[in-house]
C-alpha cells in the first residue's frame, strides 16, 4: 500500500518503481539522477542543500553504530 503512494508520486515515483522492477541499468540511471538533482539543489540553494541531508542521516548511523557495537 505504502509502495503503490510512492508510486504515485509523479516524477520520482515513476523513477523509482523502474529501479526497483527494472533492468541493471535503470538502478544506475536512478542513482545518477539522484546524484544530479543534488548537485542542482547544492547549485540552486547552497551549503544547507549540502547540510541538510547529512543532518538527516545522523540517526540513521547512530543506530548503526548502536547495532554494531551489540554485536
Amino acid at each position: 500500500m505504502i509502495a503503490r503512494l510512492v508510486y504515485n508520486v509523479p516524477v520520482f515515483g515513476w523513477m523509482l518503481k523502474e529501479a526497483i522492477q527494472g533492468s541493471q541499468a535503470a538502478k544506475v540511471l536512478f542513482l545518477i539522477n539522484c546524484a544530479l538533482i543534488w548537485l542542482l539543489a547544492i547549485v540552486a540553494f547552497g551549503y544547507p542543500a549540502i547540510i541538510i541531508p547529512a543532518l538527516a542521516l545522523v540517526p540513521t548511523v547512530f543506530v548503526l553504530l548502536i547495532l554494531i557495537t551489540m554485536g
